[in-house]
């Protein structure tokens, strides 16, 4: 408790902190957004940065213990990060947990759709459930975007627990019909 006052953290909230980070890396690359469509609006970085952290919940979901374990702890600090956004932007301390509801509620929806779609292989599900979330607009082509998700799930399939934790999470290229964008890779 006292090392907490002083800014001490433990192994298991710095490897949780730096996968976060990570995480929020890729969500910020400008190739999502200048290339696959995603809005740069702050409803367009929560759908991005919500569409990493549920491929790699995926990942961790399918991994043996303590995978279970770091996933939670990954949840509580992504929203974590939300309460603080959401606070630093002027909400009070009232209207923060109902917004936080519906954040809540919004990402598991996400979830289960992009989940159900990538269980499946259905692309043309996972790319409408992509124009309706992410780019906001039902009638969107958002081929791309879901081409870059379903190869992103491949890259992540392929990771251990160590290797994600450690190395990072690894997304796919973003590629669109022109060609590559820009590549990903690994973030450390």
């Amino acid at each position: 408790m006292i090392g907490r006052l002083f800014g001490r953290k433990s192994p298991r909230e710095r490897m949780i902190r730096d996968l976060h980070v990570r995480i929020n890396a890729a969500a910020r690359v400008p190739g999502l957004y200048t290339d696959l469509g995603v809005p740069d609006t702050v409803e367009g970085r929560f759908e991005c940065l919500s569409l990493h952290v549920i491929l790699v919940l995926r990942r961790l979901n399918r991994l043996p213990d303590p995978a279970a374990d770091v996933a939670q702890d990954l949840v509580n600090a992504v929203f974590l990060q939300l309460d603080s956004s959401l606070r630093e932007s002027g909400i009070g301390d009232f209207g923060v947990p109902k917004r936080m509801k519906k954040l809540g509620a919004a990402f598991y929806g996400r979830a289960a759709g992009y989940d159900a779609a990538l269980d499946a292989g259905d692309a043309d599900a996972l790319a409408q459930a992509l124009a309706r979330n992410v780019l906001g607009v039902e009638a969107a082509d958002a081929t791309d975007l879901a081409r870059y998700v379903m190869a992103s799930d491949r890259a992540l399939g392929v990771l251990d627990l160590a290797a994600l934790v450690e190395a990072g999470p690894r997304f796919a290229a973003i590629e669109t019909s022109a060609g590559t964008a820009d590549q990903l890779g690994s973030l450390r």
